[in-house]
């Protein structure tokens, strides 16, 4: 959304960069890019032809390297660089807002329970050319409320604590090989945390497969448990079958006996 915003802001300057034809029309379309409200990100200005063509120009190069400070310079970057156009109250501000940024996302490389210097009071108004600790809370404060920062002070401490920082800062050319390191490492903990859920998602399911397996020996022996026992019913009734057909039995063969010692008495 913040770059978004930026580069909407910048749109126009974009449009009158084709008609800035002369060395003093790029210049003074540079001063106004960088002078005017919301415009944080400057690459898309910084590379059209006629603002590079500034460089040919002894009299205007001068701000092409200061459209290059705000692109993805820092406020000591300017300070330190001798024959630099004078900037404006408007241009100071967010020279320092960008350049707190900068600091900001350095410090977002420190360890969580680490305090970074870069976030003290002191080297911040040393870093960013601020006369008291007053300054440095008002541009604090103007870059939350600009949204380029969410931050909170501490002035018991003399600390700044940024949670979050916009990413409305330019890549310098110099930087591409840190920032490829940086990807390259990102994408080493992407590999190594994509490796870790494999493994444990093989776990889960070799996990899952052991207890399916207990669960179906578990059936099979109370299947098992409940044939048996359904065949010890079987047994037993068919004994007890038997021993009642042996019980019948045996009464009809001495009804027949009795049967048959009355009659043979009764010849008699």
């Amino acid at each position: 959304m913040e770059q978004t915003k930026a580069l909407n802001a910048l749109e126009p300057f974009l449009a009158l960069s084709k008609s800035a034809t002369s060395p003093r029309a790029a210049a003074d379309l540079i001063t106004r890019a960088t002078s005017a409200p919301n415009t944080y990100i400057f690459t898309e200005l910084l590379q059209t032809p006629q603002v590079q063509a500034l460089a040919s120009s002894d009299e205007y190069a001068p701000y092409l390297t200061l459209l290059q400070i705000f692109s993805y310079g820092t406020y000591s970057s300017y300070t330190s660089t001798t024959g630099l156009p004078a900037l404006s109250d408007a241009q100071r501000l967010k020279l320092r807002q960008l350049a707190l940024l900068t600091l900001a996302r350095k410090d977002d490389d420190t360890p969580d329970d680490a305090s970074s210097p870069a976030l003290g009071y002191a080297a911040l108004q040393q870093a960013l050319g601020l006369p008291s600790r007053q300054a440095l809370e008002e541009l604090v404060i103007s870059a939350i409320y600009a949204g380029l920062v969410k931050a909170q002070l501490n002035p018991k401490d003399s600390l700044v604590q940024i949670n979050s920082v916009a990413p409305l800062r330019d890549v310098a050319p110099t930087a591409t090989g840190g920032l490829l390191s940086s990807l390259q490492s990102w994408a080493g903990r992407c590999d190594a945390t994509l490796e870790s859920l494999s493994c444990q998602m093989a776990q889960l399911r070799a996990d899952a497969d052991q207890r399916a397996a207990r669960a179906a020996a578990r059936a099979d022996e109370a299947r098992r448990l409940v044939e048996i026992e359904q065949k010890a019913g079987r047994q037993a009734g068919q004994r007890a079958d038997g021993r009642a057909d042996r019980r019948t039995r045996g009464r009809q063969q001495r009804r027949w006996w009795r049967r048959r010692s009355w009659g043979g008495g009764r010849r008699g």
